[in-house]
């Protein structure tokens, strides 16, 4: 079918493409983080309309990948798509209304007579840059602490907590990847702000957020990754049974190089990207480039390990794996062919951003049509 491989092959392809898209969606969070940002960068009402209009050319993009993202994980891993969204529901319905927000106050902020006000709409795009980057964060943490589900023989899921996904927060190693990730969004904002915007007096202040993000960074990523490589994994034998592993995820780094490879070409990337936004160059795309490599690096090592990416610390025999949440030899192989147009999404993407970021956004672009 597809070029030749088999089901178990096929599986490993569309996790990969998984944790891609799942980098990419990271990458994007820096609209989320600009919105967060927008008191502490802007000082006047044309400084804020500014950060609000270049991110506002941005937010669709985000929503692109978003929709490629979920689509993946709904074609590939079905099992995973309903055992989530059908159990953890509350966190995910949390997750949806952030973004819905945020739609919302890009359309309407700035519309004559709107009924709530340019402040609220204001308010609810830092809801979506905090709240919602963060839920995201604790939501994937689970793929490591493991969540409260068993699934009957006919693979109904059943959630043991009444919180419906929001128990995670009740774990406070889960908050260590939910601040990580805002923070590495304000990171990504800032450095693409400095790319961007015609505004010396904005990119001086970005500049400075970018150091002070990037302190406050680092202890909840280390901090992350040591809990990950400490902690007792999922570990699924041949005959596909789930038991508790000491170093489980730090054995997968050690054995599978190319992890751990990735893992720091993605750190150094980070770094990179950090000095040369600094600097006064475009150190956007190389710390977004290193933010996709250290996701990818996570998601695949959870994945493409011998661990349940998605495990059950209520039933370990429950635990989802890439082999037995995955869609069938064929559905994976049409779905397949349909993955080879992601890079001509991923090209629209960049095409657009180069046809938007071709000068530098500054007040003279702002008109009537302002977000």
């Amino acid at each position: 079918m597809f070029f030749g491989l088999d089901l178990a092959q096929l599986q490993v392809y569309w996790w990969v493409v998984v944790s891609l898209l799942g980098g990419l969606l990271v990458f994007m969070f820096f609209v989320q983080g600009g919105q967060g940002l927008i008191d502490k960068l802007a000082k006047t009402e044309e400084e804020k309309s500014l950060l609000i209009n270049v991110l506002g050319r941005k937010w669709e993009l985000g929503f692109t990948t978003l929709v490629l993202f979920g689509g993946a994980c709904f074609a590939a891993f079905p099992l995973f798509y309903s055992t989530s969204f059908g159990g953890a529901y509350w966190v995910w319905l949390a997750i949806l209304l952030c973004f819905i927000i945020q739609a919302v106050s890009y359309e309407y902020r700035k519309k004559d007579g709107n009924l709530l006000g340019a402040k609220t709409y204001e308010l609810f795009l830092k809801i979506n840059g905090l709240l919602g980057v963060f839920l995201i964060g604790v939501a994937v943490s689970t793929f490591f602490a493991g969540s409260a589900f068993v699934l009957d023989e006919m693979r109904f899921v059943r959630w043991e907590h009444s919180l419906r996904g929001l128990e995670q927060l009740g774990n406070p190693f889960n908050y260590l990847l939910g601040f990580a990730l805002v923070f590495l969004s304000r990171m990504l904002a800032d450095s693409y702000f400095i790319n961007a915007l015609d505004s010396s007096t904005i990119v001086q202040r970005a500049k400075k957020d970018l150091l002070l993000n990037t302190a406050l960074f680092l202890p909840f990523f280390l901090g992350f990754l040591a809990w990950i490589c400490v902690k007792e994994g999922f570990y699924v034998d041949e005959n596909g049974v789930v038991s508790m592993q000491a170093y489980l995820y730090l054995a997968t780094f050690l054995q599978k190089p190319y992890l751990l490879v990735l893992l720091l070409l993605g750190v150094v990337l980070v770094l990179a990207g950090i000095y040369l936004s600094l600097v006064g160059k475009k150190g956007i795309f190389a710390l977004g480039a290193g933010a996709v490599c250290a996701v990818m690096a996570v998601l695949l090592n959870v994945g493409l390990g011998e661990s349940a990416f998605y495990p059950s610390s209520a039933d370990l025999q429950s635990s989802l794996t890439i082999v037995n949440a995955s869609s069938s030899y064929y559905t994976l192989s049409v779905m397949s062919y349909v993955s080879l147009l992601v890079p001509f999404v991923l090209g629209y993407i960049a095409y657009v951003w180069r046809c938007m970021d071709s000068k530098k956004f500054s007040p003279n672009d702002l008109d009537e049509h302002s977000y």
